[in-house]
């Protein structure tokens, strides 16, 4: 079997889930069957069963209107994908920005199309703000068009499942739950002072934990507001980075600025912290805090979870679907302003919940380090990549039997 991987993410330029998901996910299908990977960048891996290619966009946007270029440059590297492959048995597209290469080559080797749910752009009206309007109904048309012309939909959770079915009609039978997943031998707890002192962070003193881009849906701003009503004494490390805008860039910076006078160890990183850093951070963080407003799956809770660190999460999208509450950590219910603005009803008291959860493990150590355990073992016992990997190549498979009993696509 011959799969193409459609992705804007791959190793090594990953900066968010999708990105990690698709780096996992590929390695354990090397195993299973041939694949053919193609992303944005300048990836050349031509390992045995992974040919791996990344592309730069060639038409030239005019570099003053960003914006313009955010959608017409990833128009452009998917048709040079499709330039780039031959003979393929199935097409699998992760988010939005390869789904026109996924429609185009469907019917180009006439042969089925699989798109991965990791987000859906109607619950992402904050995109305007980084494409701009016209690039944001873009976006949601080409997304659109893939999920009315997908053979086979893989949602990361049965919240995932339920949003493809409204948003887009897709029946349930064409849907396939199956979740992220996680390297339990790699995300194991990790313990490296000097990567600690590298950033300033006293290992003495507990802190909490917060790994997200700057988005309006990591809701970073919710976590800031919150950190006020936090213990006193109690470190926050905040790893956020890659904004959406420059706008939200310094809005999250003044934020950050006026918190820092008022209380003592606050640490921003703002670089895109390798991962092997990145898990000692996790297994010293007393809590890790994921107040997303809106998050099909959540990979870095896993992450988290793995390296025996409880989470505590809002209660949205897929959250639930990782955390147990009081077993392996807390979720906070949001109650959003409606079903397209995701920001809470009441910000304040959202802060306030998502503040006393954290409280309730910063002033019970070993009620954390409980969590914390169950936490890894849930990791290993429920995400594995092989699993994943596994299940998504029978997918693949019953999608093809699909295909050809219905006859292919006119």
């Amino acid at each position: 079997m011959k799969v193409a991987l459609l992705t804007n993410e791959f190793p090594p330029d990953i900066y968010g889930g999708a990105g990690i998901h698709v780096q996992f996910l590929s390695r354990e299908l090397t195993k299973l069957c041939k694949i053919e990977a193609r992303a944005f960048g300048t990836q050349n891996d031509q390992e045995k069963n992974l040919n791996a290619l990344g592309f730069a966009p060639k038409l030239g946007c005019n570099p003053a209107d960003t914006r313009m270029a955010k959608i017409l440059n990833p128009l452009d590297i998917n048709v040079q994908w499709m330039s780039s492959l031959k003979d393929m048995d199935i097409i699998h597209c992760h988010t939005w920005y390869s789904h026109f290469g996924g429609i185009l080559g469907s019917r180009l080797f006439e042969c089925p199309l699989v798109l991965t749910t990791h987000s859906l752009e109607p619950h992402r009206p904050w995109k305007a703000e980084q494409l701009g309007n016209g690039g944001y109904k873009m976006s949601s048309w080409i997304e659109r068009t893939a999920y009315e012309a997908a053979d086979g939909v893989i949602a990361v959770s049965g919240e995932m499942k339920r949003d493809v079915m409204n948003l887009y009609n897709v029946p349930a039978d064409r849907i396939q739950v199956i979740y992220n997943g996680i390297d339990p031998d790699f995300y194991k707890p990790t313990f490296e002072p000097a990567i600690l002192e590298k950033y300033g962070i006293d290992k003495n003193k507990p802190f909490i934990l917060f790994v997200g881009r700057i988005t309006r849906q990591k809701g970073i701003s919710q976590l800031i507001g919150a950190i006020p009503h936090i213990k006193e004494g109690v470190q926050v490390v905040l790893c956020a980075g890659a904004p959406d805008t420059p706008e939200l860039a310094k809005e999250c910076e003044t934020k950050i600025n006026e918190l820092k006078k008022t209380r003592e160890g606050i640490f921003w990183i703002q670089e895109m912290m390798q991962h092997k850093e990145l898990r000692v951070l996790y297994s010293y963080a007393t809590a890790f805090v994921t107040p997303s407003l809106y998050e099909p799956f959540g990979i870095i809770n896993l992450e988290a979870m793995s390296c025996g660190t409880p989470v505590v999460g809002s209660a949205v999208g897929g959250i639930p679907e990782i955390i147990v509450e009081g077993k392996t950590g807390f979720l906070v219910p949001l109650e959003a302003r409606s079903s397209i603005d995701f920001e809470p009803k009441d910000p304040d008291a959202f802060q306030h919940a998502l503040a006393d959860k954290l409280n309730k493990l910063l002033e019970n150590p070993d009620l954390a380090k409980s969590l914390g355990e169950a936490s890894r073992k849930r990791a290993i016992d429920v995400f594995s990549w092989k699993s994943i990997a596994k299940q998504t190549f029978n997918f693949y498979g019953s999608v093809i039997a699909r295909y050809k009993a219905e006859g292919a696509r006119k």
